[in-house]
């Protein structure tokens, strides 16, 4: 793969050293670009040609959006966030009083109050505690083995310090003992693999505007087909519905698929946006995407390590990502992040470290230039 051609379809490389794609990621000319071809077709023609322009593109990217996480295209639903697709879960399923819900202190908080709200209805929130900047399996299994444990609910990335959960295991062990899986894939979708029914997860939820390379506003929501009958949509409108099409005549039976979900109008510009970043994902391969980002943080850490910087990200076979948290000696992460805004290499201090996340389109030279700012 010329990672360098594809540094032509991010004008962002000449302004600035972007290596923060774990926060808002700029993006590229081909999403630009279909945000200019609903731009176009919206204030020259409006409505004109809704189906045959605007829903065909959407049906479209459903279709691409499942492939990339291994689902149907019945599966998926856009949602304006993770947040939303997380409450869509926690907000729709027949909770029992004293059903535990399995997190860890690693998570960002949209994977954190949406359970605690469920206090009122006699829902309890297990918080595991991570060890060396990671969960450990064993206490999951631990947790999962409470017969009041319902769902388990993680991040496939943690946002801090970028430690990887191992899906595949965690999904064995849910399967085992009849309990759900729900993941916030945001930290990863875009970046590394994610096969939702080999990792045998139940909900996945992520918004584009990270390593999708897309814009805020638009994610999607996976709904695996045997879970669907469990999640009650809280707010039904006229898209949730079968025949979402005929207006004339009141109905209540839902869509057959994950579309019930999508209670009213869809954020069509966003959807043109996320379809052309996952397009360019699709193009590029999330194999040769994941090696490259791996080998980017890869030399970061080896550049840190020798700087006698303190790593803050696992990376140990299996949890290393596009993530690399770390922070020098004597040094405020505050003051090192405004300290590389000044030489244009932009970054965010998180959870006690400096996070740096870069994407494929990054160079060792910039990775190289972080390093020679420090």
């Amino acid at each position: 793969m010329n990672w360098e051609r594809t540094r032509s379809w991010f004008p962002v490389v000449e302004e600035l050293v972007y290596l923060d794609h774990a926060a808002v990621a700029p993006i590229s000319t081909r999403v630009a670009e279909a945000l200019g071809r609903y731009a176009t077709e919206a204030s020259r023609r409006g409505a004109f040609h809704y189906g045959a322009f605007y829903d065909r593109e959407i049906e479209r990217v459903r279709q691409r959006a499942a492939r990339l996480i291994g689902a149907r295209a019945d599966e998926v639903a856009f949602a304006k966030n993770t947040t939303e697709g997380l409450g869509i879960v926690a907000n729709g399923i027949d909770w029992r009083r004293g059903d535990e819900i399995v997190i860890c202190d690693l998570e960002y908080p949209s994977n954190v109050y949406p359970w605690w709200n469920l206090r009122d209805r006699g829902v309890e929130t297990v918080m595991l505690a991570s060890r060396d900047g990671h969960l450990p399996l064993d206490a999951v299994a631990n947790a999962l083995r409470s017969s009041r444990a319902r769902m388990l609910a993680l991040s496939s990335v943690e946002f801090g310090n970028g430690a990887r959960n191992d899906l595949h295991a965690l999904g064995q062990m849910c399967r085992e003992r009849g309990v759900l899986f729900c993941v916030d894939a945001i930290q990863s979708l875009g970046c590394l693999p994610i096969d939702v029914e080999s990792m045998g997860i139940d909900f996945l939820a992520a918004d584009g505007h990270k390593w999708l390379l897309s814009v805020e506003g638009c994610g999607i929501f996976f709904c695996a087909s045997r879970a669907l009958e469990l999640v009650r949509p809280r707010i039904v409108g006229w898209r949730s519905v079968a025949h979402n099409h005929d207006f004339d005549v009141y109905q209540t039976e839902l869509q057959a698929g994950a579309g019930r979900y999508e209670e009213g109008s869809t954020n069509t510009p966003g959807i043109f946006a996320l379809g052309a970043a996952i397009d360019l994902v699709l193009e590029l391969g999330i194999d040769a995407i994941a090696e490259r980002v791996l080998g980017l943080t890869d030399r970061l850490v080896e550049g840190l390590r020798s700087r006698g910087a303190e790593l803050r990200s696992p990376r140990d076979a299996g949890q290393a990502s596009g993530i690399v948290s770390f922070r020098l000696p004597g040094s405020d992460p505050a003051a090192t992040k405004q300290r590389l805004r000044a030489a244009g290499i932009h970054v965010a201090a998180r959870r006690g470290g400096v996070r740096a996340s870069p994407h494929f389109y990054n160079s060792e030279a910039e990775i190289d230039q972080l390093l020679a700012a420090l």
